[in-house]
């Protein structure tokens, strides 16, 4: 694997062309556009334009992996393509700061050196990400203010102001020579605001009354009909858990939820009682926003989790990281009574303030099951109105198409179910269906003055990331990893004594995850003598190559073994030459 000059982790990336080679005139006012995440999945959003000239990216995000993906930490996009070209690489422009958009930026840039664009929030959350890899201080970032534009290559990019479950969300209007693209990013059109900004109808309507060529649509919540609730309507169902809690309160959500975070610091004021804060990027977040003047926080409300533990349990708060239930966060640490700072006790009253990841069922049920058993009540979406999400759902969706009267729809931000439901409802909003285009990753869209149509695909990949190996985890690994996860593993040890071929020690037998040897001692001991009977069914020259033995011993335990138990552990010969 290749390394830079702080022997960090590259990509295996092809090298960059040493001359760019010269473009045909007719590519110069063409858009292509060119989805490396985020289309046909949830999460790890990248798109670039690319107008021939010049190319830029909108948001470079990660996903969290699927359970099949064991002991991966994250899952990004494949940037070759916008290494192969980064001659005319110019940009990254961000619509928002959750991980799924920001999370996979320290990769590309140890890549490609280009400014990239956000919002102050966003920039910040961005630094503290690049900080992590050593790289904030080598990087550009470039704040800017919703209502603000700028020039990258040939496009004029607008940033407009939208709602959504973070502060300082915006969409992008880009102007071309041939036409106006919108890109929605992350929206929901919320009425009643936390922070008192509104989403930006106007700017939409204006763009729509200029004409909008395409518009490119969050799909999320295409599923959900109706309007999706306001953040302020969450405020009063949590505010009656608080009154009713009769000792302290544990309240998870994202730690990128920042009007929720607001709702909880007004909250614990409203009631008289002191804010602690728990896990690393509540810790993070929370300071940053405060710094900005993003979150509004009281002088004297905030306590340090390890002096709370003083304060009378009805006078305190906790705001945590945890809502999906991942193994090693504050929350499930609190649920099994293994937080070093923080000890549930019974009547504390848990209120879990997010929707469920599709996939994170089980884990978020076996969390509040141990909470239970710890006493605690534990409040959530199915038994109290305490979320409201931050996407569109159908109607918003419907009056974004009305607002922007675009003549093509691309429908972005979701699984393909999703993109497709989108579809439906482009189209009987009067959008030809011709003129409707459900991408996935790697697919191309060209358009230019004389319209819309597919190109030639871009070949495109998910890298893994794996600790501090980026891209070099392969299927066999993985494969590995499954099997092991399944059915465990099996050790044979001896040593061969390497004059007379003869076995001096051994063979020992050692069970991981496959059978508790304890109580299976009769059944290892005939382990044992398979594999005696494999060595002394070996020729003597074939006990001199350990390659041979090993191969003798795998093939007769395994037959063994599946005979017996009719599993399928992995067996580890291990031979010491003496």
């Amino acid at each position: 694997m290749l390394q830079d000059s702080q022997d960090q982790p590259r990509y295996r990336f092809p090298s960059p062309q040493t001359q760019p080679s010269p473009l045909p005139a007719d590519r110069l006012r063409r858009l292509r556009v060119v989805p490396l995440g985020g289309l046909g999945e949830v999460g790890m959003n990248m798109m670039v334009f690319d107008t021939g000239n010049s190319m830029f990216a909108v948001d470079c995000g990660q996903m969290l992996p699927d359970d099949d993906l064991l002991g991966i930490d994250m899952v990004i996009p494949d940037i070759s393509y916008v290494v192969e070209n980064r001659h005319r690489f110019e940009a990254v422009i961000l619509t928002h700061g959750h991980e799924d958009h920001i999370g996979a930026l320290p990769y590309l840039l140890r890549e490609v050196d280009v400014p990239v664009y956000g919002t102050r929030l966003t920039c910040e959350l961005v630094r503290e990400r690049l900080r992590e890899h050593d790289l904030n201080r080598s990087v550009d970032l470039r704040p800017v203010t919703p209502g603000e534009t700028i020039t990258v290559g040939e496009a004029l990019i607008e940033f407009i102001h939208v709602t959504h479950s973070i502060m300082e969300s915006v969409a992008l209007a880009i102007r071309l020579p041939f036409g106006t693209i919108i890109h929605t990013g992350d929206y929901k059109i919320d009425p009643t605001p936390i922070d008192g900004r509104p989403f930006d109808y106007h700017a939409f309507a204006r763009y729509g009354e200029e004409g909008v060529l395409a518009l490119f649509a969050d799909s999320t919540n295409v599923e959900r009909e109706g309007f999706t609730r306001s953040e302020s309507a969450v405020i009063e169902p949590i505010a009656r858990v608080f009154e009713s809690a009769p000792r302290a309160i544990v309240f998870s959500c994202f730690a990128s939820s920042l009007h929720r975070i607001q709702v909880v610091i007004d909250l614990a004021r409203r009631f008289g009682r002191r804010l602690a804060l728990a896990g690393l990027n509540m810790v993070r977040n929370v300071r940053i926003a405060s710094d900005l003047g993003v979150l509004r926080l009281p002088a004297g409300l905030l306590v340090d989790l390890r002096e709370a533990r003083k304060l009378p349990r009805e006078q305190l708060v906790v705001l945590t990281t945890g809502s999906q239930g991942e193994p090693l966060s504050a929350l499930s640490r609190m649920a099994l009574g293994e937080h070093p700072d923080y000890d549930l006790r019974p009547n504390d009253t848990v209120i879990l303030s997010a929707r469920m990841i599709p996939g994170n069922e089980k884990s978020i049920y076996r969390m509040m099951n141990h909470l239970s058993r710890r006493g605690a009540r534990v409040v959530y979406e199915r038994v109290a109105p305490v979320h409201a999400s931050g996407h569109a759902q159908r109607e918003e969706m419907r009056l974004m198409i009305s607002l922007c009267r675009p003549k093509y729809l691309i429908p972005i931000h979701g699984e393909f179910r999703h993109l497709m439901e989108h579809r439906a409802l482009g189209a009987a909003m009067g959008i030809d269906p011709e003129n409707i285009f459900v991408l996935q990753d790697g697919d191309v869209l060209e358009i230019d003055a004389d319209g819309a149509a597919r190109g030639e695909p871009v070949p495109v990949s998910r890298i893994l990331v794996d600790g501090r190996a980026v891209g070099d985890v392969d299927e066999v690994v993985l494969r590995d990893r499954k099997h092991l996860s399944e059915d465990g593993m099996v050790l044979v040890l001896l040593a061969i004594d390497h004059a007379t071929a003869e076995v001096v020690a051994g063979p020992d037998i050692v069970s991981r995850g496959f059978l508790y040897m304890d109580e299976h001692q009769e059944f290892f001991e005939d382990c044992r003598q398979v594999v005696i009977r494999a060595l002394d069914e070996c020729e003597r020259e074939s006990k001199e190559e350990w390659a041979v033995v090993k191969t003798a011993v795998r093939r007769a335990l395994k037959k063994f073994i599946k005979n017996e138990t009719g599993r399928f552990p992995v067996i580890l010969p291990v031979v010491l030459e003496i």
